[in-house]
Order: C-alpha cells, then sequence, then structure tokens
C-alpha cells in the first residue's frame, strides 16, 4: 500500500465516527424493535400513551474493511442500563458470524471482529443481542436486532471487460464523430465515497481521437482524416477512481480504430493521350487494347465505368467495361479497311458508378483521355458479296440442277498479284442449302395399339383414341384424316379434327365364344399435295371385363379356367404340380428300388420267391437259343417248402383257413414282419394228379415223359426235349 493510501485512509477514519467511542445501551422495554425518538399512540385502554424521548438509538455499527492490525479489530459495546458492574448479567450473539467472525465480552458487552474483513465478499451482517441474568438465566432485556455494515476502502482498480477492442469510423468525419464507447467497473462500493467514481482519460492517439470522462465515449478529434493517408489507428484509454484524483486506482485498455473507405478520390487517367494500332483484317469484336483509370479509393467506391463521349470513330468501335479489373476494352464495331481511312480518334471518359453526394466538392467525379487507332494494311483476301448464303431446293430435285451462285470480288491495287498468288489469303463463306420437303410419305400410326372391347360393352362406347405420324414436314403444319376402309357393322371411327380419332362400338355385347378378335382397317390420309394415305389394321380383342370396364381375360381359353386367376397365378399352379409329380415319381422309384432288395437272404426263408430270368425263347422250333435245363438248377436251394398235413376229407374251406393261420402264428420260425401266406385249398388230390413240373426238382428219381407224345404234335417239341434229356442222361 502506497504512502498516499494510507494517508486517505488515516483521513477517512477521522472524518467517520470512531466505533471505539461507541455505545451501544439496552432499555428494558417489551418492544422488540429498534426505538428512536418518542412519539405519541394510543394504549389499550383507549387513552393517548406519551413516550419519552430517549436520547439513543441502535440498530447498525460500521467497520472498516480489510484491517490490517494485530488485535482483534473492535467493533463496539452493547451496554443495558440493569448492569450494576457487579457482573450478573450476561450478553450473548447470534446471528451471521457469531462466535467465528464476531465475538463478544459476556461480561463488558464489547463486540470484536476476529479476522479481516473484504466488503466485496459481503457488505453487511445481521445479528441479535440479549442480556440475561447469570444466575438465573432469565432475559433481562428482550433481544434485539442490530446491523454491522462495512465500511468501503478503494482497494479495488477499475477493470475492462475486454482487454483489446476494435472499432472503425469512416475517413473524413467531422470532429465528435462516436467512434466506440468503453466501460470500466469497479468492485468498491459506489455509494459511499469516491472508490468507485471512474474517471476515463487517454493516453495514446491524440490529436487524432478524444474520449468523454464520464461516459468513456471515444470521438474523433481532427477534421478530415484520410484513409489514403494513414488507415489504421491504435488508442490506449485510462479508467481511474477517485473521481480521477491522486492515490486513485486505474486501468487501462487498448482500441484499435480502422478508417474505412468512402469515395472522396476521382479516378485519373495517368496518360492524357494513348496510342493503340490494329490490322485492317481484325474481324468484328476483335479486342484492339485496354484503358485503365486509377481511383485511390477501395471496394465499390472505386469503380468505374467506360464510355466514348466523342472522336470521328463512335460508330467504328466500342468500349466494355471489364469489372474484375476495372479496365477499359475496346472492341472492333464494323469492320475496317486501310484504303479508306487509317486513322481513328476517340475521347474516352471514366466516372465512378458510386458518388457519395457528400463529397461533391471534391468533383467532378470522372477524367477523360484520347485514344488515338492506326488501322495497319494488311494483304486482303478475295471479298464475297455476301457474309453468308442461302438456297433451298426441293427433296425431289434431279441431278445436275443449279441450286444457286456465289459471288466474289478483289481489291484492286498494287499488291494484287501477290494476293492472288498468296494462298493464305484465303476467304470463306458459309453457304446453307435448305432442303424443303415433298409430300412423300404416307401418314401412319404413331404407336401399337393393344386394343379391346369387353363383353359387356354398349352401343357408342369408346374403345381406342388413335393418333398418326407422318414423316413429312408441311409448311402448314401435319394435317390427318381418319376414315373406315368399309362400313363395318361392329365398330366405327368417328375423327376428332385435331390429328386424333376415336374408335367407337356400333352394338351391344361381344361374346369370345363366337369371335375372340376383330380386325378393323383404318384409313389415314394427310392434307399436302400430293395427298398420301395408309391403312392400318387395330386388332380388336374380346375380353371378359368387370362391371366398371376393367379387363379381366381376353384368350377364349380363360373360359376353362377359375375366374379371377391372372397368368402368373396360373403359370405358379402349373409348376407346383409339375413338382409333385416329379416327388411322386422319385418315391415311387425308390420305393421299387426297396423292394428288389430282400430283407432275408438265407436258406430257411420260407416265403416264396421267384427267380426272373428275363429270356426270351425263340418259338416252339428255336432249339438253340435256350436250355431248358437253366430252369431246373437247384431248386431246392431256393426255397424248402414247409410240409402241411392234408386236410381231412370233407373239411370245410373255413375250418381249413382258421387251422393253417392258427399253424403259422405258432410257428416259431416264421418271419418277425407282416408276410402273405396263401393257402391255394382245392379239395383233396386230383386222380390224374399234377401236371406241372415245378415239383419235379423235389422228387426222387427220374420221370418218364413219354405220355407227352401222345398228346398230339403241339406237344412234340416238348416231350423231344424232356425226352431227350433223359436219354441223354441215361447215357451219360
Amino acid at each position: 500500500m502506497t504512502i498516499q493510501q494510507v494517508l486517505l485512509l488515516l483521513l477517512l477514519w477521522m472524518w467517520l465516527p470512531h466505533p471505539c467511542h461507541t455505545e451501544m445501551f439496552f432499555r428494558r422495554t417489551p418492544d422488540l424493535r429498534p426505538k428512536s425518538f418518542g412519539g405519541r399512540a394510543s394504549g389499550s385502554d383507549g387513552k393517548a400513551v406519551h413516550r419519552q424521548k430517549r436520547g439513543w438509538m441502535w440498530n447498525q455499527f460500521f467497520l472498516l474493511e480489510e484491517y490490517t492490525g494485530s488485535d482483534y479489530q473492535y467493533v463496539g459495546k452493547l451496554h443495558s442500563d440493569q448492569d450494576k458492574g457487579d457482573g450478573s448479567l450476561k450478553y450473548i450473539l447470534s446471528g451471521d458470524g457469531a462466535g467465528t467472525l464476531f465475538i463478544i465480552d459476556e461480561k463488558t458487552g464489547d463486540i470484536h471482529a476476529t479476522r479481516r474483513i473484504d466488503r466485496e465478499e459481503k457488505a453487511f451482517y445481521t445479528l441479535r443481542a440479549q442480556a440475561i441474568n447469570r444466575r438465573t438465566l432469565r432475559p433481562v432485556e428482550p433481544e434485539s436486532e442490530f446491523v454491522i455494515k462495512i465500511h468501503d476502502i478503494n482497494d479495488n482498480e477499475p477493470t475492462f471487460p475486454e482487454e483489446i477492442y476494435t472499432a472503425s469510423v469512416p475517413e473524413m468525419s467531422v470532429v465528435g464523430t462516436s467512434v466506440v464507447q468503453v466501460t470500466a467497473n469497479d468492485a468498491d462500493d459506489p455509494s459511499y465515497g469516491n472508490s468507485a467514481r471512474i474517471i476515463y482519460s487517454i493516453l495514446q492517439g491524440q490529436p487524432y481521437f478524444s474520449v468523454e470522462p464520464e461516459t468513456g465515449i471515444i470521438r474523433t478529434a481532427l477534421p478530415n482524416m484520410n484513409r489514403e493517408n494513414r488507415e489504421q489507428y491504435q488508442v490506449v484509454i485510462q479508467a481511474k477512481d477517485m473521481g480521477g484524483q491522486m492515490g486513485g486506482l486505474s486501468g487501462t485498455t487498448t482500441v484499435n480504430i480502422t478508417l474505412t473507405d468512402v469515395n472522396d478520390n476521382p479516378p485519373r487517367f495517368p496518360q492524357s493521350t494513348i496510342h493503340l494500332r490494329i490490322p485492317e483484317s481484325s474481324p468484328v469484336g476483335t479486342a484492339i487494347g485496354s484503358v485503365k483509370a486509377t481511383d485511390a479509393d477501395t471496394g465499390k467506391n472505386a469503380e468505374v465505368e467506360y464510355r466514348i463521349i466523342d472522336g470521328d470513330g463512335t460508330d467504328m468501335f466500342d468500349i466494355v467495361t471489364q469489372k474484375d479489373t476495372q479496365e477499359g476494352i475496346i472492341t472492333v464495331r464494323k469492320p475496317l479497311d486501310y484504303e479508306t481511312r487509317r486513322l481513328y480518334t476517340l475521347k474516352v471518359e471514366a466516372e465512378n458508378t458510386h458518388v457519395d453526394p457528400r463529397f461533391y466538392y471534391l468533383g467532378p467525379f470522372k477524367d477523360t483521355t484520347i485514344v488515338k487507332i492506326s488501322v495497319e494494311d494488311v494483304d486482303e483476301p478475295p471479298v464475297f458479296s455476301r457474309s453468308s448464303y442461302l438456297f433451298e431446293v426441293h427433296e425431289d430435285i434431279e441431278l445436275g440442277t443449279i441450286i444457286g451462285t456465289v459471288m466474289y470480288f478483289s481489291v484492286c491495287k498494287h499488291t494484287i498479284s501477290a494476293e492472288i498468288n498468296n494462298p493464305k489469303d484465303t476467304t470463306r463463306v458459309p453457304v446453307y442449302v435448305r432442303i424443303l420437303d415433298v409430300n412423300d410419305n404416307a401418314p401412319q400410326f404413331a404407336v401399337f395399339y393393344d386394343t379391346f372391347v369387353c363383353e359387356n360393352a354398349r352401343a357408342g362406347q369408346l374403345i381406342q383414341t388413335i393418333s398418326a405420324v407422318d414423316k413429312d414436314d408441311p409448311l402448314g403444319g401435319q394435317k390427318f384424316f381418319f376414315s373406315l376402309a368399309a362400313v363395318n357393322p361392329n365398330f366405327t371411327v368417328q375423327d376428332n379434327e385435331d390429328n386424333t380419332a376415336r374408335i367407337l362400338t356400333r352394338r351391344n355385347g361381344f361374346s369370345r365364344h363366337e369371335i375372340s378378335t376383330y380386325l378393323l382397317p383404318v384409313v389415314i390420309s394427310d392434307n399436302d399435295y400430293p395427298i398420301q394415305s395408309s391403312t392400318g389394321t387395330l386388332t380388336i380383342r374380346v375380353c371378359a371385363c368387370d362391371s366398371r370396364g376393367n379387363m379381366q381375360s381376353c384368350s377364349a381359353e380363360a373360359l376353362l379356367l377359375p375366374a379371377g386367376l391372372s397368368t402368373g397365378a396360373l403359370v405358379a399352379i402349373l409348376l407346383c404340380i409339375i413338382i409333385l409329380l416329379v416327388i411322386v415319381v422319385l418315391f415311387a422309384a425308390l420305393k421299387r428300388q426297396r423292394k428288389k432288395e430282400p430283407l432275408i437272404l438265407s436258406k430257411e426263408d420260407i416265403r416264396d420267391n421267384i427267380v426272373s430270368y428275363n429270356d426270351e425263347g425263340g418259338g416252339e422250333e428255336d432249339t438253340q437259343a435256350f436250355d431248358i435245363a437253366s430252369t431246373r438248377h437247384n431248386p431246392e436251394t431256393l426255397f424248402v417248402p414247409r410240409r402241411t398235413p392234408s386236410a381231412p376229407d370233407n373239411t370245410d374251406v373255413r375250418d381249413f383257413i382258421n387251422q393253417r393261420l392258427k399253424e403259422h402264428d405258432t410257428d416259431p420260425s416264421a418271419p418277425p414282419y407282416d408276410s402273405l401266406a396263401t393257402y391255394a385249398y382245392e379239395g383233396n388230390d386230383s386222380i390224374a394228379e399234377s401236371l406241372s413240373s415245378l415239383e419235379s426238382g423235389t422228387t426222387e428219381g427220374d420221370q418218364n415223359y413219354d405220355y407227352l407224345r401222345e398228346w398230339g404234335p403241339r406237344f412234340n417239341k416238348l416231350a423231344e426235349m424232356y425226352g431227350g434229356g433223359e436219354s441223354d442222361k441215361d447215357t451219360s
């Protein structure tokens, strides 16, 4: 802390009532509120009560912040008129900071602060005090509330929210033009003394700018500050408390100020005369050169528009302003000829497009220059009489017909021989040949029409709208006419006269059973010369439709199918059927394969077995193709038939079958799966016995087949086979 600040604190201490010399007294009263000077009020009995004037009032103490002493800081003293000094009373303190920040001597009532207090943290404290009898602990004075208010000292310097501010002001502004306002804040108490009273001053930036001491508004201080001379300024502003007096605390900030541009400078051509050259052969639109006027301003304030305002070549040349470069581009407007004119003079003007009325006195904001253009001679090629030629010819013109003539001429001068002999001196001209149309194509249908008529259609119902196209392109535009090739009892054509026609029914009801498709020839003609026409045929199908005319089905086969099934659904159903058939065939093939595999391969298999040889002989006369003996090889190895006793005479067939079924069920050698036992019981044995040879292999001894010869010629071959076999056997 500086010496000036210490002296200032001492002066403030002397000016203020010192709390060490202040005593606060309690007075016995039932009213808990702080009392002021005496007043008048009504008592409970309705009579006026006169209060005595009190010579003291207390409701707050004052305490300076930032105490730096080594002892506790004395705040004040509480004293009751009941206190006789004998120590019988006890003073009690409660409320904000009681017992910690503020303590009271319970005997004397002296209040002290235990530490240094900062007003910026808390400006006042509310406490309650009471005096009680130390022996009985009963209050001798009612509890009363008081405030300790912290007096501020200047311990906070002013601060700015921003360290650096950025601002701008137009150049050439009048003195006193507001630029920006800066405001500083001081944490000290603005209601007490001058600790928070701030005064602004400028430390850097004079004499160009000034600042208002009370508001901090920065203003221009010099007239006609020109951006073109200086654009950037840095201003330092100081904020000082204590009203700017000596000993006050201060803070600073920097303000960067930019002068913005205004249109205060006119454009200027760097040269009063400009020379350009151009060959006479330069085509129209060729850029000859450019002119440019300089402007010290920037942005839109420097934009310039160029124009030719005078001269002998105003009709021969143009000038265009190039926005991005701010140049004026001079171009050829008409063809040049060295032999006709060799020099042109133009007066070109450049003018600002955005002029500020405030600175008219600095104008005029335009400038002029003289442009001289010299035309240079070149070897000229021949020149056609026209810049282009157009000839028209009909498309059916005969070969060799002359369709037009082009003409050119050459400049006659001393260099004519050189120009003719120079292959580079050539001239080209476009020749356009327009082919005129001839009506040589007949109109035809614009598209293919898929037309149908509902079976429930009524007469006059629209079933199709048709249109036509024609490859020809007549001058008057296309015009088509529609009609029927012959009268049709079922349909008619109505021309819409807009190159379309409507197909209408002529009767009620159509049937797919009778006719499923109608062919309708339609004649289409054009309107050009010679008239061309063609006949297009519409194919009209008869279809089943719902009540709203929506097509359901058209083919005759659809009558056999369920209503409402689309083609896709029918195809899906057919595929499902095919897949099911394939599955059934595969299943049957697998089942057949399994049947070919025997379940029991042992010799004890009692089921009937059939051996297939798959051989076929050549008939009775074929004795070499097949050996009948192969049918007799070891039949006993195939199966062993179980012999069952013959049924007794006159046994009923049903009893016989029941007996055999019982035997089969009780047979321990029967297979453990279901099997079919066939009992072909026909009664007792025949007198002629069996004629079959299947059991011949089970008999013992040889058999005699000579009786076969007695049966006639048809059995001779069989008799030879069996009889011969026996003879061979005997021989061997």
